[in-house]
């Protein structure tokens, strides 16, 4: 799985993020459950999922952010 770049990111829609967001939460949730029954062979993908949801969370944050300013 390659890295998403954050600058695609920021082309998604605020629906399309937290859809995203979503998804990355239960994947972490399934990976989670998977380790604890023993049946994930692939850690890597703990770090890709955590590192996909803190691109899609900071932009997030960062529209949120600046639409509050002043």
């Amino acid at each position: 799985m390659a890295r998403r770049n954050t600058a695609d990111v920021r082309k998604l829609t605020d629906a399309d993020i937290q859809e995203q967001i979503d998804g990355v939460r239960r994947e972490l949730f399934d990976l989670r459950f998977e380790q604890a029954t023993r049946q994930l062979s692939n850690t890597h993908r703990f770090k890709e999922a955590r590192v996909k949801l803190a691109q899609l969370l900071t932009v997030q944050k960062e529209r949120s952010s600046s639409t509050t300013s002043p």
